[in-house]
């Protein structure tokens, strides 16, 4: 059914009319024109999973609610619409927690329904009862237990304009099986009234007219580019603000694809593996500019040490962000298009940055990102910016935590917003393969390549029965190092090579796996045959799973140590 169509039948029937609650809940998705849903059903939420049945609407069913609520979140990122997850109560509302609390880190909208014990035996500890609303009270936006039929419609509403408006985050509701089940009179056309809740869009002109002097006055000026400019879809006002004042651009993890990877303008990612021309950018700076970041610790490094000679202009959505970690002179509390948008506008005269902007580029040829090359094992870095190069960066590229993430960031130039979908405040190990499923369905004729390290797949591997049921034509890139990578690089560094636990030699045989789930698979372990195999991957038409065998000992450089600053960086250059 298309969604036109879809549409005309929800506001055909969105006059008011007695209904279920279960009904109800299918009612309001078409409203919100919803087109897939992802979940799990069981005893306490199968009223509504009877009732989409019965209309037909569109749900993914995940092979664990992990991976449903993981889908959700590659869903949102990519297709910028929120995210919404259907699942059962008790251990079906456990078990999409760490991904709320990973959507709440990292700003992404999603609408999770948690089925929920009769309102007559709530407190009892009835059969497959948790206490949801207080377990996700400090990892949702807002959450909603429902205990009137009458009001679900409000509240769906409400959920969806919280999740979607101002920075964006989870919405939490719990639905007892007796509310499902009731009749109730569907009102869906009533406004949204939220007296504490509006979020500030527009800036405060006279505070743009400050950043516009910083700017026009600054001689080393440079924007940090954060998550919040891809939520606000502002990366064309970035681009043309960018070169407008010739202004160099640093990105957080999460904000890579916000400005175009291969433009002049770019330094690269900052940060704890950031570039040195970033870091080093940063830290010599008389003015940073951050857009959309809310300067975490793997940004900063040592807060006493960062930029300290810059005047610090921060731009967000949400003003608890802004002089949180990093003391603030210029605050501005805005959408970061809007805020764009009127900086473009003011136009003030341009900084003086060509001197600035040589001295950068002279950074950015003597100290580039680097790697040996082996003449038998694959490097990491080596697989990665093949396949970047293969693809010509024109695909989505999802990852799990560690080391494999990193060398994603730094060697796959991201020229688009919404092609690079990670975990970066929670670092959630098992994300990237359930996110790849979503960021599929948002796109399903683009490209997608889930980069994978060895251990986090092996979290989220069961998803492999919908990739096979769904023949989804996911690459899924397994950069195998028989090793917590991340972890190992850490005991290597700082605890004196105690590899405590991180050491995998036992592997399933991925190919077998991929094959009893009739997907794709095969290994690769030497050098030799790496460009051969990413095209074969690339060119098969189906879902591929490869085994890259590469290098077990290799770091992610370069890298800020603990307790040090920006400036202070090891591994920049080969030893």
């Amino acid at each position: 059914m298309s969604t036109k169509l879809r549409k005309k039948q929800a506001v055909a029937s969105s006059e008011k009319q007695m209904m279920k609650g279960s009904k109800m809940l299918i009612e309001a998705l078409k409203q919100e024109e919803v087109e897939v849903l992802f979940g799990y059903p069981g005893g306490a939420i199968l009223p509504t999973f009877d009732e989409i049945h019965q209309d037909g609407i569109r749900h993914i069913l995940a092979r664990h609610e992990q991976g449903a609520v993981h889908a959700a979140e590659g869903y949102a990122r990519v297709s910028k619409k929120p995210g919404v997850v259907v699942v059962t109560s008790g251990p079906g509302a456990t078990n999409v927690i760490t991904g709320i609390a990973d959507a709440m880190m990292d700003s992404l909208p999603l609408v999770v329904f948690s089925g929920q014990v009769a309102t007559s035996v709530i407190g009892t500890d009835a059969f497959q009862e948790s206490d949801v609303m207080g377990l996700t009270m400090p990892i949702t936006k807002h959450n909603y237990q429902v205990r009137d039929v009458n009001e679900l419609p409000r509240i769906i509403k409400e959920a969806f304009h919280i999740a979607t408006t101002g920075r964006p985050g989870p919405v939490l509701i719990d639905l007892p099986k007796d509310v499902s089940i009731e009749t109730g009179l569907f009102d869906y056309n009533q406004e949204v009234n939220l007296p504490g809740y509006h979020p500030t869009i527009m800036p405060n002109k006279l505070q743009i007219r400050k950043l516009v002097e910083a700017v026009s006055s600054a001689k080393k000026p440079i924007i940090l580019a954060g998550a919040g400019v891809l939520h606000a879809g502002a990366s064309e006002q970035l681009l043309e603000y960018a070169e407008q004042q010739q202004i160099p651009i640093a990105s957080t993890l999460l904000g890579l694809g916000a400005f175009p990877g291969d433009h002049e303008l770019f330094l690269g990612m900052a940060g704890m593996h950031g570039t040195y021309p970033a870091n080093m950018a940063i830290y010599e700076s008389d003015l940073l500019i951050s857009i959309g970041s809310r300067f975490d610790d793997r940004v900063t490094g040592n807060l006493e040490k960062f930029a300290p000679n810059a005047k610090i202009a921060h731009i967000d959505i949400d003003p608890a962000e802004i002089g949180k970690n990093v003391e603030t002179q210029i605050p501005i509390v805005a959408d970061a298009m809007e805020a764009l948008k009127e900086l473009i506008n003011q136009n003030g005269v341009k900084g003086q940055n060509s001197l600035w902007n040589e001295e950068l580029k002279h950074l950015k040829q003597e100290y580039p990102l680097w790697y040996k090359e082996d003449p038998e094992v694959i490097k990491p870095q080596q697989l990665i910016e093949r396949i970047y190069e293969k693809t010509n960066g024109e695909a989505i590229v999802t990852t799990d935590v560690g080391q494999h993430q990193m060398w994603t960031a730094q060697f796959f130039k991201f020229k688009k917003p919404n092609r690079f979908v990670t975990s970066g405040g929670l670092g959630t190990m098992g994300f990237g393969f359930p996110a790849a499923i979503g960021a599929q369905l948002a796109e399903p004729k683009t490209p997608v390549i889930a980069f994978m390290g060895d251990a986090g797949f092996q979290m989220t591997l069961q998803e492999l029965s919908l990739v096979q049921e769904m023949k989804l034509p996911i690459k899924l890139v397994i950069v195998n190092n028989s090793s917590l990578g991340m972890v190992r690089q850490w005991q290597q560094l700082f605890f004196e090579e105690r590899y405590s636990n991180s050491l995998v030699p036992v592997q399933p045989d991925f190919v077998k796996l991929a094959e009893a789930y009739d997907i794709k698979g095969f290994r690769v372990d030497h050098v030799a045959h790496l460009d051969g195999a990413i095209e074969e991957m690339l060119a098969h038409d189906g879902p591929a799973l490869i085994d890259f065998r590469v290098a077990d000992k290799e770091n992610v450089y370069p890298m800020v140590a603990p307790g040090k600053g920006l400036h202070e960086m090891i591994g920049v250059k080969p030893e």
